[in-house]
């Protein structure tokens, strides 16, 4: 089965870590430490195919994560895996009803945030009987979101377990007894030199007065290129996307004072290409699903060693290269730096760049409404008139479906679409906002 899933996922051979979690995995409990970005993802979704029993009508396996954005990249992968098993999301913010509407058919694999799956488990949603595996995903980062009250209550909940994982990007002191982790292998890939990515750290000198003015010459310089620019506050990101804004720069923002469905659009539109620059919190530092970033910018410093390393953990994965810049101010000098950063000079006439080449169409009906992919490059080709380089990424939510559309295009292709019917049916299909 491990075969066919690797076939599926298009990846042609396990890292030295998978390997290890795989092994570790068919002798007991793991503490799997891995940085950001090493693919630790599959080093508990593969050992967990063979654990799954077919033919069990409960749910088997329960993954817990800190965020909505992490469970519904982890059910992506699981769902690529092509197992046959069946997977299901729960998190906060989404329609609790559609959630104990498909828990009503238990999934094999169940993977939620701790608030919300403890909010179903009072509500006795779903058996825990059946629960012989728990994975404890970026346990870590569940910890410092404020979620060990709810982990506990859950694991209190689950009589069945046996074989108990757990993952983290940090090593901790000691691991809370409320897992039931006991005598675990560890497997330490923290400060594993063949996992070392491929990063350079530049320094970009600014009077504390114009940063501004710096980060706007920056993104100039680095041009069409995908670019996570974080800061340490939300108010910080929506001052400085004004700002941005006003001097014609196209981006999108990302930050947890925003509603779930702008984040998740916002977090779309970076991945199909439509925006090239996404201004953040650490909130965006793990566990999203936004492969190949170029370049990270720290335009406000983070606190602690541990966060320059997740936010700069966005690049420069799977052997990809990357870039960090630090905006410094001439005499500020950063503890937990090892090297000296080489310093970048900016152009003296900054030259905004192109907007990119693609733009989102919205489809108002997703999964939910048995809609697919086909449906929607079926509609797109024959009755958009576009043709196949003119489509990029498309996206099926539960309630709703994004496409990447050639932006010189999109407008004629909403005019041709907006009366067509899909499945028999007549959806709302715009410009995404």
């Amino acid at each position: 089965m491990i075969k066919k899933a690797l076939e599926n996922l298009k990846i042609t051979a396990l890292n030295e870590m998978q390997h290890a979690a795989l092994n570790a995995a068919k002798k007991g409990d793991v503490i799997l430490l891995s940085p950001t970005g090493s693919g630790k993802t599959l080093g508990f979704l593969l050992p967990l195919l063979d654990l799954l029993k077919p033919g069990v009508a409960e749910v088997q396996a329960l993954v817990l994560v800190p965020s909505r954005e992490l469970a519904l990249q982890i059910e992506q992968v699981f769902k690529t895996i092509g197992s046959g098993f069946k997977v299901n999301c729960c998190y906060g913010g989404h329609p609790v009803k559609i959630e104990r509407n498909s828990l009503s058919q238990p999934p094999a694999v169940l993977i939620g945030t701790p608030g919300r799956i403890a909010h179903h488990l009072r509500r006795h949603s779903f058996s825990t009987d059946g629960i012989q595996t728990l994975i404890l995903d970026e346990f870590d980062k569940a910890l410092e979101f404020g979620f060990q009250e709810d982990m506990a209550f859950i694991i209190k909940q689950l009589p069945s377990v046996k074989k108990r994982i757990l993952t983290s990007a940090t090593k901790m002191q000691e691991i809370p007894a409320f897992t039931g982790i006991h005598h675990p292998i560890e497997i330490d890939f923290l400060e594993n030199k063949t996992n070392t990515p491929d990063l350079k750290i530049k320094a970009v000198i600014s009077p504390a007065a114009d940063k501004l003015d710096t980060l706007f010459s920056l993104i100039c310089k680095i041009g069409d290129k995908a670019t996570l620019v974080f800061c340490n506050h939300r108010e910080a990101v929506d001052r400085i996307s004004e700002l941005l804004w006003d001097r014609g720069i196209v981006h999108d923002v990302f930050h947890g004072g925003m509603e779930q469905e702008d984040r998740e659009r916002a977090l779309l539109k970076f991945r199909n290409g439509s925006h090239h620059i996404l201004i953040t919190t650490d909130l965006a530092s793990r566990g999203l699903d936004i492969p190949e970033i170029e370049y990270v910018v720290h335009y406000q410093l983070p606190h602690t060693e541990e966060a320059f390393l997740h936010r700069n953990g966005r690049t420069a994965r799977w052997h990809a290269k990357g870039t960090a810049y630090l905006i410094l101010t001439e005499d500020e000098k950063l503890a937990y730096l090892k090297q000296t950063p080489e310093i970048e000079e900016l152009p003296e006439k900054p030259v905004i760049p192109k907007p990119s080449p693609w733009s989102t169409l919205y489809i108002a009906a997703g999964k939910k409404d048995k809609i697919n992919k086909v449906d929607i490059v079926g509609l797109l080709l024959q009755k958009g008139e576009l043709t196949k380089e003119d489509l990029g990424l498309i996206e099926v939510l539960d309630h709703s479906s994004y496409a990447a559309v050639k932006r010189n295009r999109i407008e004629r292709t909403v005019q041709l679409i907006k009366l067509e019917k899909i499945k028999n049916k007549k959806i709302k299909i715009e410009v995404s906002r």
